[in-house]
């Protein structure tokens, strides 16, 4: 049988389980076996399926994924994000808008222990919305913020999206998560921008919040220095070359439960929550990779990436073009697809195609390994616009289940902040050493 109609077929059969609503994992997982035994035989398929799936069970470099996700969940559970996002109020919020650069601060700060998008918007959310709330802010403002500033958690390091990303591009987590440091610091810059200027024409939206004295604004800010002193002592000793990530994970989830025993709000409750949530989100990572697994092998044999590459590079369409085109592509599917499953879906395809393109050439990144660096934060940023893109927004609906907001207005305050995204996504593109510089700095 010809291989790319197989392929063909393979792309149909895993649309249309994903449309019957399997999950994205399974979906790959049934349509890769299928599509393999098509190709070679029903023996190399169910092969596949196991080798597969212990292979991705047995990576070590996997185990940042629960020790991180640990990380960040203890810091919620325990009660350090709302010191976090305290100490930001404190220094800022007397400021029109304060509260909503609060929580962007408190997002960021987060966002460098849990990893996880959905975890930050349902922890600041729950925090943030009440004050915003009791302090007369505009509710559709406010659900923006938080929706918005959630995203933050896949791109600012420690990211489960980059983890993804450099399991099926091979590429080095370490180097990953300090590509998105300066990124996602911009982001979190220009939401601070948005939010500046939407304050500035409509003051009403965001009124100013209590002035603190400066000992209070010393006395919040040591109260929240403990989750700075865990994403300095991580993050930090993998930028030094002291740990590698997984070791890294494992010492800042040690710190993380250290801080939170001398915590009185950290109860054994708490922490088989913390454990729960921790399995939960694992499982599900773990079941991505797995499907991404089988079902990347299968489009290899294909040669449908390989074929499509070719024929694109044909038309010599300009590479900033054909860059134009398919992040357009992202943002059309990122609006009905989740962000995790369009990663592993389109990756396989799409990641041949830039790198012969000459899109390296264009933009004067030096060598594939940089360009799939460069190109995995431009990734994750669509991930993130995905996130609250309806009609399938993930941080959308977590910001609806911790308040009475109705979903229209959500996504009404939600588009100063994805138009934000939208232009540091154009900075990360025209200035690609923004997200190169540290990695190409970083200690072995």
């Amino acid at each position: 049988m010809n291989h790319t109609l197989v392929g063909l077929l393979g792309l149909t059969l895993l649309i249309v389980l994903m449309a019957l609503r399997i999950p994205v994992a399974f979906a790959m997982m049934i349509s890769g076996v299928i599509g393999i035994s098509l190709l070679n035989s029903w023996s190399a398929g169910v092969a596949t399926l196991f080798t597969e799936t212990w292979g991705s069970l047995t990576y070590v470099e996997l185990t940042v994924i629960p020790l991180f996700v640990l990380m960040g969940n203890i810091a919620g559970a325990s009660g350090m994000s709302r010191d976090l996002y305290n100490a930001a109020y404190a220094w800022i919020g007397h400021f029109r808008g304060g509260l909503a650069h609060a929580t962007i601060l408190g997002c960021t700060g987060f966002a460098a222990l849990s990893g996880s998008s959905v975890a930050s918007a349902l922890t600041l959310g729950r925090v943030a919305l009440p004050e915003m709330k009791r302090f007369g802010y505009d509710p559709k403002f406010a659900a923006g913020s938080v929706a918005a500033g959630g995203t933050l958690g896949i791109l600012i390091p420690p990211s489960t999206g980059f983890i993804i990303y450099a399991i099926l591009t091979e590429e080095s987590i370490g180097r990953l998560f300090l590509a998105g440091v300066v990124p996602g610091l911009l982001l979190s810059g220009c939401f601070m921008v948005a939010i500046y200027f939407l304050t500035l024409v409509h003051p009403q939206i965001g009124p100013t919040g209590e002035r603190f004295s400066f000992v209070d604004r010393l006395k919040l800010l040591g109260q929240g220095a403990t989750i700075i002193a865990i994403i300095v002592t991580s993050i930090g000793g993998i930028y030094a070359g002291v740990f590698t990530p997984v070791e890294a994970a494992a010492v800042g989830a040690v710190l993380a439960f250290l801080f939170a025993l001398f915590r009185r709000e950290f109860t054994i409750d708490g922490f088989l929550d913390a454990l729960l949530k921790t399995v939960s989100t694992t499982i599900m990572i773990y079941f991505i990779i797995i499907g991404a697994s089988v079902f990347s092998p299968f489009l290899a044999l294909t040669q449908v990436p390989s074929t499509l590459a070719e024929q694109l590079s044909e038309i010599q369409l300009h590479p900033l073009l054909l860059l134009s085109l398919i992040l357009a592509a992202f943002i059309l599917l990122g609006t009905f697809l989740d962000g995790f499953a369009m990663m592993v879906l389109v990756l396989p395809i799409v990641l041949p195609i830039i790198e012969q393109s000459g899109l390296g050439d264009v933009l004067h990144i030096t060598g594939n390994s940089d360009l799939r660096i460069w190109f995995g934060v431009v990734m994750v940023i669509i991930l993130e616009m995905a996130l609250i893109s309806p009609p399938v927004g993930m941080n959308v609906f977590v910001v609806q289940s911790v308040s009475d907001i109705p979903m229209k207005d959500i996504y009404r305050g939600i588009m100063p902040f994805w138009l934000a995204m939208l232009i540091c996504l154009s900075i990360i593109i025209a200035l690609p050493e923004l997200s190169l510089y540290l990695p190409a700095t970083m200690k072995n």
